[in-house]
């Protein structure tokens, strides 16, 4: 794409009422627009790594075997009623609503209505479902970009279970799924126990990013032991015996148990192969896709601007042509696949500011320097140093980075 027909532009000004990282940054690179408090558009620019991270989810939720479904943001109060949730907890503090009918601010009730219509027998079990859809709950503390928003998107799944035994073997499986998102998000997730809160009585599992601006601390170890500081009472790791730390971080996702409390609420039961009839166990798996896109922001950037992944970057390659070098740029953009040309009449100074607020992987210029050498300059985000390439060695030294 060239930068010339991106309808988004630059900012150089910080927006008004925006104190957090991820809301400063992604607006003035022109990722999101501030539509109210809590509530983004994706401009081009953000679809674009919306889109990306989506993918990262839908090829490590179909490894581990989870089929993709879409569910209606539209929820009948009928089934809310059923499990008691629709004024308690969940349904009443943060759902919005009509008197019949709710936004969804999660889906167990929808999915396990569906599910209870599919289920007869042992043999139907296990399977899991997952969807990616708009959420929307009733925040009071929307104030800190793409990580607390009452519109956002996540990915949701739900598992099915014929006992307890086998969901723990998928829930492992889940586990080490979401590290791999993390990881290909290029962050390090901390599994931490938590509290099951409004969805279950047992222990959940969350998924926390250390940031010095995160909302959540958590009891931590270098050994690998963390509890969310909700529920931890001690001072020393039950594990190695070390005084534990207290470190602020980011949820980026979270999975827990669910048990029989929604399968038994909403009739969701199988026959066994000796003809008893039981409620199924199931599990539920949630990571906030937007929130992860605003947690990169928050942990990946640094004075200039964003710095994305490969994986999630909106392009693999920023092109900037300067002083009179459009002929040999456009050659090399019309070779390069995946690349923002920045063919602006703007000064290099301005391109080079942009392309660091912006953020992307590898920065290729052009200008009448490089070209008196036939080359072209090299720049990683995340590094200082500039290398300069031959522009007939373009293509085989990009395949290296």
């Amino acid at each position: 794409m060239k930068q010339s027909n991106l309808f988004t532009k630059t900012q150089k000004q910080t927006p008004k009422d925006e104190e957090s990282i991820n809301a400063i940054l992604l607006q003035r690179a022109g990722f999101i627009y501030k539509e109210m408090a809590g509530v983004y558009s994706f401009l081009p620019l953000g679809i674009r790594v919306l889109k990306n991270v989506e993918n990262i989810i839908r090829e490590e939720m179909n490894r581990i075997g989870s089929q993709e479904i879409l569910m209606s943001v539209l929820q009948p109060k009928s089934l809310w009623k059923k499990t008691r949730r629709w004024d308690q907890g969940i349904g009443k503090e943060i759902m919005y609503k009509t008197e019949e009918i709710g936004l969804g601010p999660t889906h167990e009730e929808m999915i396990t209505d569906i599910a209870a219509k599919n289920i007869a027998n042992e043999e139907d079990l296990p399977f899991s479902c997952y969807q990616i859809q708009t959420k929307f709950r009733k925040e009071k503390r929307a104030k800190s970009g793409l990580l607390r928003g009452r519109e956002f998107q996540m990915k949701d799944m739900y598992s099915f279970h014929a006992s307890v035994d086998d969901f723990k073997d998928y829930y492992e499986k889940v586990k080490k799924a979401y590290l791999n998102i993390f990881k290909r998000c290029n962050l390090q997730a901390v599994i931490t126990q938590a509290s099951g809160g409004d969805f279950t009585q047992e222990f959940s599992h969350e998924f926390q990013v250390l940031s010095n601006t995160g909302e959540d601390i958590i009891c931590y170890c270098d050994c690998g032991f963390a509890q969310n500081i909700e529920i931890c009472d001690k001072e020393k790791c039950p594990l190695c015996k070390k005084p534990l730390k207290k470190l602020k971080a980011i949820e980026g996702a979270n999975i827990f148990s669910l048990g029989d409390k929604y399968s038994k609420a909403l009739e969701a039961f199988y026959r066994t192969n000796r003809g008893e009839k039981k409620a199924t166990i199931m599990g539920c798996y949630g990571i906030g896709i937007s929130r992860l896109i605003g947690t990169m922001v928050e942990v990946l950037h640094d004075d200039f601007g964003i710095v994305w992944p490969k994986e999630v970057a909106p392009f693999d390659y920023h092109l900037i042509s300067l002083n009179n070098s459009e002929k040999e740029a456009q050659e090399i953009y019309q070779k390069l696949n995946n690349v923002l040309y920045d063919d602006r009449k703007k000064t290099a100074g301005e391109k080079f500011a942009d392309a660091d607020l912006i953020g992307i992987p590898i920065r290729i210029v052009v200008s009448e320097k490089t070209l008196k050498t036939n080359s072209v300059e090299i720049k990683k985000r995340h590094e200082k140093k500039t290398v300069l390439i031959k522009i007939k060695e373009l293509h085989k030294c990009l395949t290296k980075y």
